[in-house]
């Protein structure tokens, strides 16, 4: 059974208070109305910032694109697995899926303009002492080379060949660094890493097929995150993508997935300087897609 809401153990934002330090939220996966409620909790010059995954799956993709847009420099995020796929669809490399909910924004009359801007937008954001990524970073991994290694992937998204480019990125082989990888391989694993990792062994070889929670960990395998002396450590990463892992916040890590889409709840939780400030904002989300089906 899909665990999209654990018990709220942490912080209530209930006066109003997020004004001048970041909000993280969650994925929002076109889930434009519960997105629109949670808006209204927090003050409208709260500067945002979103984990990934904005589209898909959801009933209102367009709408919660082109709202993002809309804010402008209020708004910073990060590109998601399905934000990827996205850009695949768009490409004509790689088919819808049953479940894909994108045809409002690849038959918008502005669907040119909106995939540009999608295609614009980083894999990682370094931010004060915060790294924010869609799923997570390999233990092997500095902060600094999370950024640099991220760049390389968004130049070729916004390059001229980025149509090719995301024909050769998809597939689970590709779950292992190596310093001497080089061109496409190398960008796999850059992208798997970032966009879709859970679990990996305690030297980084990452398991890219499981996505239950911690009680149905496969043997040999940890979340990221505890991986020992993990180099990322002296940061707090900021991710989402793992809806059956729930909330969880640690001094180095805020993990913001509580599965909107899957009838859980849409979470935002300020970036707060110290741990213990990092007031919680959530809200209660109709469920828009079945986790068993």
């Amino acid at each position: 059974m899909l665990n999209v809401c654990k018990p709220m153990q942490y912080p209530l934002a209930t006066d109003r208070d997020l004004y001048a330090t970041p909000v993280a939220i969650g994925d929002l996966q076109g889930c434009a109305p519960s997105f629109f409620e949670l808006l209204e909790q927090l003050p409208q010059d709260a500067p945002l910032r979103l984990v990934g995954d904005l589209v898909n799956r959801g009933p209102a993709s367009l709408e919660t694109l082109r709202t993002i847009i809309s804010m402008g420099d209020r708004v910073r995020t990060v590109l998601g697995n399905h934000d990827i796929h996205l850009l695949a669809v768009a490409a004509g490399v790689r088919k819808s899926g049953k479940s894909d909910t994108l045809n409002d924004i690849l038959g918008a009359p502005d669907s040119v303009e909106l995939i540009t801007w999608l295609r614009h937008q980083p894999l990682a954001i370094r931010e004060d002492d915060y790294l924010i990524v869609h799923a997570g970073v390999l233990p092997q991994w500095t902060a600094e080379q999370v950024t640099k290694l991220a760049r390389e992937v968004e130049a070729e998204l916004q390059g001229p060949n980025w149509k090719a480019f995301l024909a050769g990125i998809f597939g689970n082989a590709a779950d292992r660094w190596r310093d001497n990888l080089t061109g496409i391989e190398r960008h796999r694993v850059i992208i798997n890493a970032l966009t879709r990792l859970r679990y990996c062994t305690a030297d980084g070889v990452m398991d890219l097929k499981t996505k239950e929670g911690l009680d149905n960990a496969p043997a040999g395998v940890m979340p990221w995150f505890e991986v020992p002396d993990r180099r990322t450590s002296d940061v707090t990463v900021v991710c989402g993508h793992w809806s059956t892992l729930g909330l969880v916040m640690r001094p180095n890590l805020i993990a913001l997935d509580t599965g909107c889409v899957w009838g859980g709840k849409l979470t935002a939780v300020q970036m707060a300087e110290q741990p213990e400030l990092r007031k919680v904002v959530q809200i209660d989300c109709p469920q828009c897609q079945d986790p068993l089906a």
